[in-house]
């Protein structure tokens, strides 16, 4: 059992908030390298650390909104002008393939019609599944969030870690069972007690803190609200850049 690197390439919100990119995950492993999640400005952001793309090998999508599946279109059209060679594999909601083909064709129409120079595949994830996908074993369950098709939160067991991440929601116990025992919980905190529809705010987790069960929690999504008082808090928050080791 190595250790694991996850790096936040985007821990902001849909409207890049305090000027952060949006979500976007760097999970890495004995030569191994997969996102969790890739927004819009996923790709620059990927670039701007110098990480070269042709080495992420899957792409796992929690839903189907632009700030957390957005950047595909580019990371696909970038594949294929770089000559990438290397498998790609995507793996997400059902109704994936359907929105990111919509998705392409609105940005550069056509590209959905190209034949890759690389293998690609689109993998649907049916809700409460548990899939293994190369040698991550991956499992789906669904949360509170509206996007016009199953949203989940994800659990991910790499190299003999274990992460867990809320993707975008308000509270549902379900949290609690994709936490419980992970090494590494990554969980959206949108606003600091502010209440809206299908996302979490701080005060809510931080009254179920102790019933989580995690090794680790670490705050991301964040809004200017939160960014203004991340320092203050009593807990671990995401920035650009941030990379931790599991």
């Amino acid at each position: 059992m190595g250790s694991v690197s996850v790096t936040f390439l985007g821990s902001g919100d849909a409207f890049g908030s305090g000027g952060r990119f949006q979500t976007c995950i760097l999970v890495s492993s004995d030569g191994e390298r997969f996102l969790i999640d890739c927004g819009a400005s996923s790709l620059i952001a990927i670039k701007k650390r110098g990480i070269d793309p042709s080495l992420i090998g899957t792409i796992l999508i929690t839903h189907l909104h632009g700030d957390h599946f957005g950047g595909l279109p580019f990371f696909i059209l970038d594949a294929q002008f770089s000559k990438r060679d290397r498998p790609l594999l995507i793996a997400g909601p059902p109704g994936l393939r359907e929105r990111l083909v919509t998705a392409m064709e609105a940005f550069f129409p056509k590209s959905s019609q190209t034949k890759q120079r690389f293998a690609m595949e689109v993998l649907k994830l049916p809700p409460g599944s548990r899939s293994v996908i190369g040698t991550l074993r991956v499992t789906a369950e669904e949360v509170v969030h509206f996007c016009a098709a199953p949203p989940y939160a994800l659990r991910v067991e790499c190299n003999g870690r274990t992460i867990a991440y809320s993707g975008d929601t308000e509270w549902t116990d379900t949290l609690l069972r994709m936490a419980s025992g992970a090494d590494l919980f990554i969980c959206e905190a949108y606003y600091f007690e502010k209440k809206v529809p299908f996302h979490l705010d701080y005060a809510s987790l931080a009254a179920r803190r102790d019933k989580l069960g995690c090794k680790r929690l670490i705050l991301t999504h964040l809004s200017d609200d939160m960014i203004r008082r991340a320092p203050d808090l009593p807990v671990e928050c995401a920035e650009d850049g941030k990379t931790i080791s599991i």
